[in-house]
């Protein structure tokens, strides 16, 4: 049996209060209720006029004031976006939820969607481990948010997907998976790999770089390791002697 409680849903700045109505609507409606919200405070009353029968989950929603916060003790984020994006790889819906199927059971996974109109900024969606796309009609604009969500969830509740499996060890929690990143930033610019003309660049594809390996502890202290070695420098070992001419 599914265990419904490591999956949080994330809306970031959603321009819509029926919409998050909509959407609770569809968690309740597939067993999901872990509901975060991303640049809002409070929810209006449209959003409690559309949630028929999910009272339960807007009551219990979280409020953040970023997705950094709202994601930082997920173990594997997935980004939601209607747009083609050539600088990020990728996934059909399908496809995602088989790479949460990937993971043990223990794994804790926030579905991240964006705000109606733009969607998730280039900053967000490099926050996220797996992005995935829900297949439509070519001439049709993205699909209403309370739809996306629900799709999404139902796919993940009663798809095809096999049962968690260990294939993968658990990722770090996400807020670590940063800290990774901004930890082997450093150490680059440590090696005069950044300058001012591309610090911002290679800041971000390195954020990108990390979240999309979903890192685990043991990932991180090898390369870490390793870029601490080359910090140091090759180790100067002692000339050997060949037998029987050492000094008397």
């Amino acid at each position: 049996m599914m265990d419904f409680s490591r999956f949080a849903v994330v809306l970031v700045r959603p321009d819509s209060p029926e919409n998050i109505g909509l959407a609770a609507r569809g968690m309740a409606n597939t067993g999901f209720f872990d509901l975060r919200v991303v640049g809002l405070e409070k929810l209006g009353p449209p959003a409690w006029r559309t949630a028929i029968h999910a009272e339960s989950v807007l009551e219990g929603a979280r409020f953040f004031p970023s997705l950094e916060e709202a994601v930082s003790d997920r173990h594997l984020v997935l980004g939601s976006t209607a747009r083609v994006r050539h600088d990020f790889p990728l996934v059909s819906l399908a496809e995602g939820v088989g790479r949460v199927a990937e993971y043990p059971a223990e794994t804790r996974v926030g579905l991240v969607f964006g705000n109606e109109r733009t969607g998730l900024t280039q900053s967000e969606m490099g926050r996220t481990n797996v992005r995935f796309h829900i297949p439509q009609a070519a001439r049709q604009p993205s699909y209403n948010l309370g739809v996306a969500v629900t799709l999404t969830l139902h796919a993940i509740a009663f798809g095809d997907a096999p049962p968690p499996a260990a294939r993968r060890d658990v990722p770090l929690a996400h807020s670590e998976q940063a800290d990774a990143g901004r930890r082997f930033r450093d150490m680059l610019d440590s090696l005069g790999f950044m300058h001012d003309t591309n610090r911002a660049f290679i800041t971000e594809k390195v954020q990108d770089i990390f979240f999309r390996m979903a890192l685990t502890a043991k990932d991180r202290d090898i390369i870490l390791a390793m870029f601490r070695k080359a910090l140091e420098g090759p180790r100067r070992t002692a000339r050997r002697i060949p037998k029987g001419k050492e000094k008397k």
